[in-house]
């Protein structure tokens, strides 16, 4: 039977219940029948490969994938509303305002946030992003035409607005731009294959599965020295400068997830663990002074494994009672 997670999962990718920001609450509705990221079909992707700019209405509450051209008008007053954005792990996202018609004096609202913002919690963490909270935020009606491009620092982004007057709406453009050194990344998928290197730069990096998950680390270069240690309160890297770390749990910060592993020092091989969260992060924090390189695979937990917890496993946390 699908856990609650799974489900929410299949409505919006994450766990849509509400979003904040600046003391502003969303409450997730009705998302339509539709999945929430588009499922390109052959017609639509040739017509993409011709040339030609999709473009679609967006709804209240949105995800997208994909590039092209997107409208919004508020039938009636539409007073918590986002668009969540999402491209491969080694894209950024650039967001266009073509036309803008909402009455700021009147209470209206038109943001551009650089990351997710969901349940109060963000991505990437306050503490992994090159900018302060406040300055990820790009207001409209306060910018006005001064700022009317704005690129995300990773492959997530999202706009949340508010418009009262029926008629009243926006278009934007959205395109996607290669990022040659991925940092902080949402996967779209529950599987995958990923290399993270941080070339001489003192910055944190999140890489977030949003589904439990068996990870195995297959290399590791930190400029040490073997070894794999679980956390413990008295143990731990975080004196080494350089490390990685497995971090779970049930919200989307990693900053606020509960630490399950740690790895301190380079090693050739394997390293595979299952974590039953519903979001598993890897997390390399570097000082700078290395170039920095993880490899790593993921595939989705299924009932079944998560039944049959074994060793080299985090059992005591994330694990569903059986």
């Amino acid at each position: 039977m699908p856990s609650a997670f799974q489900l929410r999962c299949h409505l919006v990718l994450v766990f849509l219940a509400a979003l904040k920001g600046e003391a502003r609450y969303l409450e997730v509705r009705d998302t339509g029948e539709d999945e929430p990221f588009l499922l390109l079909s052959e017609d639509l992707k040739r017509e993409l490969s011709a040339g030609q700019i999709y473009r679609r209405s967006l709804r209240c509450i949105d995800m997208l994938s994909i590039e092209g051209q997107f409208s919004f008008s508020a039938e009636q007053p539409q007073l918590h509303c986002a668009t969540f954005f999402i491209g491969e792990p080694e894209e950024l996202i650039t967001i266009d305002y073509d036309f803008v018609n909402i009455d700021c004096q009147g209470g209206d609202f038109l943001k551009v946030f650089d990351g997710w913002i969901l349940k109060g919690e963000k991505f990437p963490s306050s503490l992994d992003h090159p900018l302060p909270t406040s300055q990820r935020y790009v207001d409209f009606c306060e910018s006005g035409n001064s700022q009317r491009s704005i690129r995300s620092s990773q492959n997530v982004a999202m706009i949340f607005f508010r418009i009262h007057q029926p008629g009243n709406g926006f278009t934007v453009t959205v395109k996607k731009n290669a990022n040659l050194f991925p940092c902080n990344v949402i996967s779209q998928t529950p599987s995958g294959r990923f290399t993270m290197v941080i070339p001489h730069q003192h910055r944190n990096c999140s890489f977030s599965i949003i589904y439990p998950v068996v990870i195995k680390i297959s290399d590791l270069i930190l400029g040490h020295l073997n070894g794999l240690f679980l956390k413990k309160p008295s143990a731990g890297c975080t004196g080494m400068g350089d490390f990685v770390e497995l971090l779970g749990g049930t919200g989307l910060d990693p900053s606020k997830m509960f630490p399950l592993a740690d790895l301190c020092h380079s090693f050739h091989g394997s390293a595979q663990m299952k974590i039953g969260c519903d979001n598993t992060v890897l997390r390399m924090v570097s000082s700078g002074k290395h170039v920095n390189r993880v490899t790593f695979e993921y595939y989705q937990l299924d009932l079944q494994e998560l039944e049959n917890r074994k060793e080299n496993s985090i059992e005591e946390f994330c694990f569903p009672s059986i």
